[in-house]
């Protein structure tokens, strides 16, 4: 029997990041990675990730939710879609914080002031080899040798690489739309430095305050918004020292602020979200019956 056949859905989006939520709070189960694919065809949901909610499973949280990227890999982190369930909750409790667990840890969530916007805590960025994870040891993981193209003049060179639950490698470039991303993003997230795959942003910073940025995800592709790219870039550009530790990310679908906290080294964003439409699976996408 599949989770998903006849199941409700909510399609919304955070700054252009589709995202489709089901709630599996009531009836459990898990979604396949087949199930994944299946629901983000053309005649189900088209979806970045869709995010499950499933029963809180440690006291004190709210939720836990497992996030699916649109090729059927799960992820550890996707800050869009966690503004979205946040927005989903806060309706449904009247709260105005929540706590949701994830794969990468604890997620705090806090109503903006303003409505469908609010804030997430994405916790600490890690900057460990091993953590992020690289196949290969580096001391310093400000900008890390790693190419592509011609040796004596690469396209791209010298990422800085971070995790924030999930692999990111940022190129720094004069112009983010003077490259191909949708020929180059899929080598550099499947090269061999890699061993999870990564998420990989090209960055330009216009000022202290200001990146823009794009970003090919991890098991999604082209995206309009990368949530913990956008963190994982504003974090690394302050380890460069190039921004301030608070900045304005501006990506294809539009703005987010984040927030290198100094006091405890969380990372926070703010943006907002978008709700689209409901719907339910039709038991066809999975090979079940309607009956």
């Amino acid at each position: 029997m599949s989770t998903l056949a006849n199941h409700a859905f909510v399609k919304m989006n955070g700054l252009g990041n589709e995202i489709v939520v089901v709630d599996l709070r009531a009836q459990g189960g898990t979604i396949s990675a087949d199930e994944a694919r299946a629901a983000s065809q053309p005649k189900g949901a088209p979806y970045d990730q869709l995010m499950a909610l499933h029963a809180p499973r440690t006291p004190g949280t709210d939720a836990f939710v497992r996030i699916y990227n649109n090729d059927g890999s799960e992820a550890g982190a996707c800050g869009n879609g966690m503004r979205c369930i946040a927005d989903i909750l806060f309706r449904e409790t009247g709260k105005a914080a929540l706590t949701f667990e994830t794969k990468a840890g604890l997620l705090n969530c806090w109503k903006g002031t303003e409505p469908t916007v609010s804030t997430v805590d994405m916790g600490k960025p890690r900057f460990g080899w091993k953590e992020i994870p690289l196949s290969e040891e580096f001391q310093d993981t400000r900008a890390i040798e790693l190419q592509i193209g011609p040796l004596d003049k690469p396209i791209l060179h010298s990422p800085s690489v971070v995790s924030m639950g999930n692999p990111h490698a940022i190129f720094w470039v004069d112009d983010i739309a003077a490259y191909d991303l949708g020929r180059i993003g899929p080598l550099l997230e499947n090269h061999p430095m890699f061993p999870e795959r990564a998420n990989i942003t090209l960055a330009h910073v216009v000022s202290r305050e200001h990146i823009n940025m794009r970003t090919w995800e991890r098991g999604a592709g082209l995206t309009k918004a990368c949530g913990s790219a956008a963190c994982a870039t504003a974090v690394a550009a302050a380890r460069l020292r190039r921004t301030e530790r608070t900045v304005t990310m501006t990506l294809p679908g539009g703005d987010l602020r984040i927030e290198w906290r100094a006091g405890d080294d969380h990372v926070l964003m703010t943006g907002p979200v978008a709700y689209e439409f409901e719907g339910r699976f039709d038991p066809a996408l999975f090979n079940v019956s309607a009956a």
